[in-house]
């Protein structure tokens, strides 16, 4: 007699945003792996049309809570790129010390209190805290600074509003920036302590031969600018990002999930991809780090993506105080422009992995179309198929551990399920 098993997650804890995890066993076999993402779909492909272009990088802000400047960056570029904007260098490295901010606030986050815990056996940073209050205390400090560095450059923490095409409404003062330098010293020191405390975390022996897929840069660490590079060896021109990859729906998910279009199969995007696609771009102490604690290349380990997210900390904070000590004003903050009909594409890497945006604008300056592909929209099909790998080995378990260990495989990917619910397909049929 047929024997049927069912496994699930209804909420996903310590991950942004709302999702589940349905999994069907049929005679002792995985029959069935759904991330089930079931937050409404938010269609802001659909809000943007008809919009002033101006108005986009605000309201793509609101995509995300945790990560809004890779929205903004991501859109402002595209933009510019239909308008034909060229930037200058200095708007350029305010930029990236922008998302230097945006990544140490994520990932200072997702490190110690989101993370951290799977491998310590806590339920939640909260009850880590009690036990580990120094590393705590350290991720909340770092986060405090990405934070303050979002104030200083983009008029506030969350959903900033001094990001414009074209470059910033305002550039920061000499003393607002000067004023950072202490507190970026000492969370420089605290995050190569984050990378060393990390490095001695116990990781499951869990490795797939991963499509790997970021942007690469031949002269800096992928921020804003690069091409796409395949751990197969491959690279893609950002302008050629939709024939290689494609989104899908899935019936169980309100999000699409990216594939590549040669075999509609899955792909890995995120810090643990820019580590391995791109590890010669760290900076020099992040690089040396890396090597210190022997940190494999590439390394195809899920779990130690913790690692790569610390490693980055380490880079942020050193690039970012590069950039502070020596800015120094500069006019025009701004670019200006003419409006044209055009259509532009540009990627750039969030904190969690590679995001990809296209705008379509007419000549009086109102978007005909957009699309956004967040990251993790593209880590939905590889989160599902690492669960069908990692099932047939654990399923002699209990289902409390069974459930327990899938969601702890998810939390590695640090998915940003409200950001990938962005959009829906709906087939109508007429009987």
């Amino acid at each position: 007699m047929s024997e049927t098993r069912t496994i699930r997650v209804e909420a996903i804890s310590r991950v942004e945003g709302e999702g589940a995890l349905h999994i069907r066993l049929q005679d002792g076999v995985v029959a069935d792996v759904q991330l089930n993402i079931y937050e409404p779909p938010r269609l802001f492909e659909a809000l943007l049309r008809g919009r002033p272009l101006e108005e986009v990088p605000d309201i793509t802000a609101r995509i995300c809570g945790i990560c809004p400047v890779a929205y903004q960056m991501t859109s402002v570029h595209a933009l510019e790129a239909a308008l034909g904007v060229t930037i200058s260098p200095e708007i350029r490295r305010l930029r990236r010390l922008l998302y230097c901010g945006e990544w140490i606030e994520s990932h200072a986050l997702h490190v110690h209190l989101l993370h951290a815990p799977d491998f310590l056996g806590y339920d939640s940073g909260i009850d880590m805290a009690a036990d580990f209050p120094q590393e705590v205390n350290r991720g909340l400090q770092l986060k405090k600074h990405g934070n303050r560095l979002l104030e200083v450059l983009g008029g506030r923490a969350i959903h900033p509003i001094n990001i414009a095409v074209g470059g910033f409404y305002k550039a920061p003062r000499r003393d607002e920036m000067a004023a950072l330098i202490p507190d970026f010293e000492w969370g420089l020191q605290a995050a190569i302590e984050t990378v060393r405390w990390v490095a001695t975390l116990d990781y499951p022996d869990f490795t797939r031969p991963y499509d790997m897929v970021a942007l690469v840069h031949p002269e800096e660490y992928p921020f804003n600018e690069g091409d796409v590079k395949c751990s197969d060896g491959r690279t893609v021109l950002v302008a050629d990002y939709e024939r290689e990859f494609e989104e899908v729906h899935v019936a169980h998910s309100t999000a699409l999930q990216s594939v590549r279009t040669d075999g509609r199969t899955s792909y890995f995007v995120g810090p643990l991809a820019r580590i391995n696609l791109a590890r010669e771009q760290l900076s020099p102490t992040a690089r040396r780090l890396a090597d210190e604690i022997g940190l494999e290349q590439p390394c195809q380990n899920p779990y130690k993506g913790i690692i790569a997210r610390a490693l980055e900390i380490v880079h942020a904070y050193e690039e970012a105080l590069a950039i502070l000590r020596e800015y120094q004003p500069f006019q025009p903050p701004r670019i200006t422009y003419d409006y044209r009909a055009g259509t532009g594409c540009w990627a750039t890497e969030a904190p969690r992995g590679l995001i990809f945006h296209r705008y379509t604008v007419d000549e009086v300056g109102k978007v005909q179309a957009a699309k956004i592909v967040p990251p993790t929209s593209q880590n939905q099909l590889q989160i599902e198929n690492d669960l069908r790998t990692m099932l047939p080995g654990i399923l002699h378990e209990p289902d409390d551990q069974v459930a327990s260990k899938c969601e702890k495989l998810v939390r590695t990917y640090d998915p940003c399920i409200s950001c990938s619910t962005h959009f829906l397909k709906i087939h109508r049929e007429h009987l």
